[in-house]
């Protein structure tokens, strides 16, 4: 009887310390699991030279330098913004206006001295008139067109350089924006707050950046 009351007490306290030992393991493992969790939120994935190379660029590339090239040497800002297609629609759009602009100033000029020369020898028999052809009120219509053709040419030119400075300033600008194939969008149903059907937006910006999500009713 003793020998069974021993084997009882034995096998109780057996049975309480791997009761006991379980429980232990078991908090073990829980804590090192909250430790695994909280070090995988606060690890920051390191980024990587071509990161680092291209953050600098961007940082060092400036949308007041760029402006201010354009400024001085038509075409130079889209240089420094590495758009070197432009190049040939810049001075395009420069040579034309400055072309048309010289044209219509000698045009301009000549009509302008010839109604004056009209008009000065208008009782001298002996001038020969260059323009027979046109009368004085044709001169002088023609002086005035050209003159009108002179300001709006200086318009246009004013507007293509004005024009290739804006553009230089604004795609300096964009090239801060993150437009990378990192970027997505994804459309799902869902529903909000457990009663109605909606549209969740998901906006992911970057692999190392959370999601974010909208939802519409």
């Amino acid at each position: 009887m003793l020998r069974i009351l021993l084997c009882l007490f034995l096998f109780s306290a057996f049975s309480s310390h791997a009761q006991d030992t379980t429980m232990v393991h078991r908090l073990v493992m829980d804590s090192l699991k909250r430790e695994k969790a909280a070090m995988r939120d606060t690890i920051t994935v390191p980024p990587t030279v071509a990161d680092t190379l291209l953050a600098n660029y961007k940082a060092l590339h400036s949308p007041r330098r760029a402006a201010f090239y354009s400024a001085v040497l038509p075409g130079l800002g889209q240089i420094y913004n590495r758009q070197y297609w432009k190049l040939p629609l810049v001075y395009a759009a420069i040579g034309i206006s400055t072309g048309v602009f010289i044209f219509n100033m000698d045009k301009y000029t000549e009509f302008r001295n010839a109604y004056r020369v009209r008009v000065a020898n208008t009782n001298n028999p002996d001038f020969v008139d260059p323009y027979p052809r046109y009368s004085g009120e044709d001169l002088k219509y023609l002086r005035d067109a050209y003159r009108q053709y002179v300001d709006y040419s200086v318009l246009v030119f004013v507007a293509a350089y004005a024009l290739q400075i804006v553009d230089a300033t604004v795609f300096a600008h964009l090239r801060q924006f993150d437009i990378s194939d990192d970027l997505s969008l994804r459309v799902a149903p869902t529903i909000i707050n457990n009663r109605a059907l909606g549209i969740q937006l998901n906006i992911s910006l970057s692999p190392r950046k959370a999601k974010t999500g909208l939802a519409f009713r």
